[in-house]
């Protein structure tokens, strides 16, 4: 057991280096879905099967492919983009400073194991699977939160729908009273083809 999460562990820590470090985006991708891949191994052995599941169907299955294609896709001069580095590297640094103490921050005062009073606010129920109880508890506890990002993504959706429905010149539309007026007579034409005739 310890091995594997030392195994994971470090593939997951060069595969991040290696995203941030390769030069060929489409590598850069690849390490991710590495990444991806290998944390959803941790959280199987922490015994969080639903989220594993989620973060390879998910991540991996649909952000991280949807990036590699649009990386394929595009035709992106890299030359171009690294032109900015050196102007945005002293703030990107003291972004990163900031990031890392605040990472060592949560290192230094890290709490391995519960107190009492925390464990007996969420017990554990025995004969409960992962997903069970983490449905359990988002349908319960946290609903209202729940509900709350439910209406925040549909919004967003909503959004992105009526951005690209805009109007533009010389791009057919669909006409949607006309589509559910057709029926079989308007729609299919019969042909009497003369035999041997060809068409």
């Amino acid at each position: 057991m310890a091995a594997f999460f030392y195994l994971f562990s470090v593939v997951l820590i060069a595969s991040a280096f290696m995203v941030i470090t390769a030069r060929n985006p489409v590598h850069s991708v690849l390490f991710l879905i590495l990444a991806f891949c290998n944390g959803a191994g941790l959280f199987l052995l922490q015994g969080a099967e639903f989220l594993a599941m989620i973060l390879i169907v998910v991540y991996v299955g649909a952000v991280a492919v949807l990036f590699l294609f649009v990386v394929m896709m595009l035709d992106v001069d890299f030359a171009e983009l690294k032109q900015g580095f050196q102007k945005y590297l002293p703030v990107g640094g003291a972004v990163g400073a900031v990031v890392l103490f605040e990472l060592g921050f949560v290192a230094v005062n890290w709490k391995s194991a519960p107190s009492a009073t925390e464990a007996a606010a969420s017990p554990i129920v025995a004969q409960v699977t992962n997903t069970a109880a983490l449905g359990q508890v988002l349908y319960t506890k946290y609903v209202i939160f729940f509900e709350v990002s439910a209406l925040v993504l549909l919004t967003a959706m909503i959004g992105a729908i009526v951005l690209t429905l805009r109007h533009r010149p010389n791009v057919k539309r669909q006409n949607i009273e006309e589509q559910n007026s057709r029926t079989a007579k308007t729609v299919v034409e019969i042909r009497k083809v003369p035999s041997r005739a060809g068409l």
